[in-house]
């Protein structure tokens, strides 16, 4: 999620915190449009199996529909805080894999956002996970 010390313009920059830390990055970012990627590692893996944690899926999702929160946010507006999240995931991510997060707004209010994003691995169309989380204008 976004805070006081983002970039201005994270695409394509090293972003700050724990989206940085997981190696995410932002590659496109407007009000209506956010992708992010995350090639996936050995140190994303759910210790003791072979796929990728969950925690870094959502991570993924939760930072590429808080940039596009960002972005949208109405004049006068002080930032936002994430009221509720929710994520469904159908298939496993595997260390090596490149995931791609687009997140796109279901709704944009004066008081309120509500983002989706969809999580594939690489040009593949079906989704490995769904996310869908709602933002408190402040």
């Amino acid at each position: 999620m976004p805070s006081a010390e983002s970039p201005v313009n994270p695409v394509d920059q090293p972003l700050p915190g724990l989206p940085g830390m997981l190696g995410i990055r932002v590659t496109h970012l407007d009000p209506s449009y956010v992708e992010a990627t995350l090639t996936a590692t050995e140190s994303h893996r759910v210790p003791g199996e072979s796929h990728v944690h969950a925690g870094a899926v959502v991570t993924l999702a939760d930072t590429a529909c808080g940039y596009g929160c960002r972005a949208a946010l109405p004049g006068g507006a002080n930032g936002f805080v994430t009221l509720e999240f929710k994520s469904n995931h159908v298939k496993a991510a595997m260390p090596g894999d490149r995931l791609v997060c687009v997140a796109t707004p279901a709704h944009v209010g004066r008081r309120t956002q509500v983002w989706d994003a969809v999580v594939t691995v690489g040009t593949a169309t079906r989704p490995i996970a769904m996310f869908r989380c709602t933002q408190l204008v402040l």
